[in-house]
């Protein structure tokens, strides 16, 4: 699967998914673009997943005009400690063939 890593993740996220192609915002010198034109951008280049931080996407985009999936990783801070154990759950929904077109919100739960 073709995945990328918004902006607002720790790029060290992407050791998580070694098993995919993986590439983050900045190495696709995407930095800055807004969220509409990364969706079509990603829908262009045939990427498969967005995982993002960005919990107010999920309200600003009709997702079901892209054939992408986002995963909306919701955490209360952005650091890799806490987001490298939303990796499984995320690795499951790659795994059991997710629905593109609508948002995917991987919370952290408090039993963590």
């Amino acid at each position: 699967m073709k995945l990328l890593l918004d902006e607002n993740l720790p790029k060290k996220l992407k050791l998580d998914y070694f098993e995919h192609d993986i590439y983050t915002v900045r190495e696709k010198e995407w930095n800055g673009i807004k969220n509409g034109r990364l969706l079509q951008l990603l829908t262009e280049q045939e990427f498969d997943a967005l995982l993002t931080f960005d919990k107010n996407l999920q309200h600003q985009q009709n997702f079901r005009k892209y054939t992408i999936t986002v995963f909306v990783l919701s955490a209360p801070v952005n650091s890799y400690n806490l987001l490298t154990k939303l990796t499984p759950k995320i690795k499951e929904h790659l795994d059991s063939g997710f629905l593109p077109g609508r948002p995917i919100i991987i919370e952290y739960p408090s039993s963590i």
